[in-house]
C-alpha cells in the first residue's frame, strides 16, 4: 500500500499565483462544459439514437413519442448517472485525503463491498428481489462498514494507516462472505451477478428520489471539508497549530465518504475505478488544494461514467454493455499506468 509522506507546509499554504487561479476556474467551466455535452449525448445515444431537436422536443414537451423516450426512459438514467458520478468523485477525493493516498478508492476501505454483502443477505436471506427493497440494504451495508471502520480505525485516534488497514481487514472479511452465500444459493448468484456488475439500465426516479437525501448531505459535507482536509495534509501536529479539528475531521470524512459511496452503489451496483481515476488525474494539474480538487473531480467524474455508459451502449448495439465493465475497462490500464509512474518517481 502506498501512503503519501506529508507535503511541505509552505507548499501547501501559498496562495496560487493570479493566473494559476485563473487558468483553474477557466479549466472548471470547460469542464461544465463538457459535461453538459455529455450529458445531451447520454440523452440522445441509444438503442434508437435521436437528433438534439428531437432531445429538445422531448425534454420540453408533455406528449408524444420522443417525450416517452427522453423523460421516460432516458432521462433518469442520464441523472442517476451524474449523481452517482458526482457521488463517487467527491468520495473518492475525501478518501485519498483522509488516507494521504492518492491510489485509494472507495473500494478500499471496503464500503462497496459492506453495499455488497447487505445486498447479498437481501436477496439469499429476506426474498427482496426489488430494486426499491434492496437499495435500503446497500446503503445499511455500506453505512454500517463505515461506523465498523471508524471503530476499528482507532475512533479518536484515527490515522491514515489504521483507517487503511481495517479496510482492508473488512474488505477480506466481506468478500469471502459474499462469496460464501452466492456459492451455496444458486438463486442469489443469479440476482447478484447483474447487480455487481455496476449498471445505470435499471434507473428510475423513484431510485433517485430515494437516495438524493443522501447524496445531497454528502455532497454539501465533502465540500465543506477542503480546508480542514488542505491543514490535515500537512500532518497532525501542523494541522492542530492551524486550528483543525482533527478528531471532527475524521469523522466528517468518513460520513461524507460513506453517504455518497453508498447512495451510489445502493442505487447503481459498485462500480469501479471512477473514484480513483478522476481525483488522481485531476491532482496532477490542480496541485494538492482541495478547494480544487474536490469541484473538479465533481465536474469530471459524472464525465467519465455518463460516457462510458455512452460507449457501453454503442459498441454492443442492439444490446449494451453495462457501465461497471466499460469503467472496469478503462480503468485498469489506467490505474497501472498510475501505478508504474509513482515508482519511477520514485527511483
Amino acid at each position: 500500500m502506498l501512503v503519501d509522506s506529508p507535503p511541505e507546509p509552505r507548499a501547501e499554504t501559498a496562495p496560487a499565483p493570479p493566473e494559476r487561479r485563473a487558468i483553474r476556474g477557466i479549466g472548471l467551466l470547460v469542464s461544465v462544459a463538457v459535461l453538459l455535452l455529455v450529458f445531451l449525448a447520454s440523452i440522445a445515444v441509444g438503442a434508437k439514437s435521436l437528433s438534439m431537436d428531437q432531445v429538445w422536443h422531448g425534454l420540453f414537451h408533455d406528449s408524444g413519442t420522443y417525450a416517452d423516450v427522453v423523460v421516460g426512459e432516458r432521462l433518469s438514467r442520464t441523472l442517476l448517472g451524474l449523481l452517482a458520478g458526482i457521488a463517487l468523485g467527491l468520495s473518492g477525493a475525501v478518501l485519498q485525503a483522509l488516507t494521504r493516498n492518492p491510489l485509494a478508492d472507495p473500494g478500499l476501505l471496503g464500503i462497496n463491498l459492506g453495499a455488497s454483502a447487505a445486498v447479498v443477505s437481501a436477496f439469499s436471506f429476506f426474498g427482496v428481489t426489488s430494486l426499491s427493497g434492496y437499495v435500503w440494504f446497500a446503503f445499511f451495508g455500506a453505512a454500517l462498514v463505515g461506523v465498523l471502520l471508524y471503530i476499528l480505525g482507532g475512533a479518536r485516534g484515527a490515522t491514515p494507516v489504521r483507517l487503511a488497514l481495517a479496510g482492508t481487514a473488512i474488505s477480506a472479511a466481506l468478500y469471502g462472505y459474499v462469496q460464501a452465500v452466492m456459492i451455496t444459493d444458486g438463486a442469489a448468484l443469479n440476482k447478484m451477478r447483474f447487480w455487481t456488475v455496476g449498471s445505470l439500465a435499471s434507473a428510475s426516479m423513484d431510485t433517485i428520489q430515494q437516495v438524493l437525501p443522501f447524496l445531497a448531505v454528502g455532497i454539501v459535507l465533502a465540500l465543506g471539508l477542503a480546508r480542514p482536509l488542505n491543514a490535515m495534509a500537512m500532518g497532525d501536529d501542523t494541522a492542530r497549530a492551524l486550528g483543525a479539528h482533527l478528531t471532527r475531521t475524521r469523522a466528517l470524512s468518513m460520513a461524507a465518504a460513506t453517504l455518497l459511496c453508498g447512495a451510489a452503489t445502493a442505487a447503481c451496483g459498485p462500480i469501479v475505478f471512477v473514484g480513483l481515476m478522476v481525483p488522481h488525474i485531476v491532482r496532477s494539474f490542480t496541485g494538492p488544494d482541495m478547494r480544487w480538487i474536490l469541484p473538479y473531480a465533481a465536474v469530471l467524474s459524472p464525465v467519465l461514467l455518463l460516457g462510458a455508459d455512452v460507449v457501453g451502449r454503442v459498441v454492443a448495439r442492439p444490446s449494451e454493455l453495462q457501465v461497471g465493465i466499460v469503467t472496469a475497462v478503462i480503468g485498469a490500464p489506467v490505474f497501472i499506468f498510475l501505478v508504474r509512474r509513482r515508482k519511477l518517481a520514485q527511483l
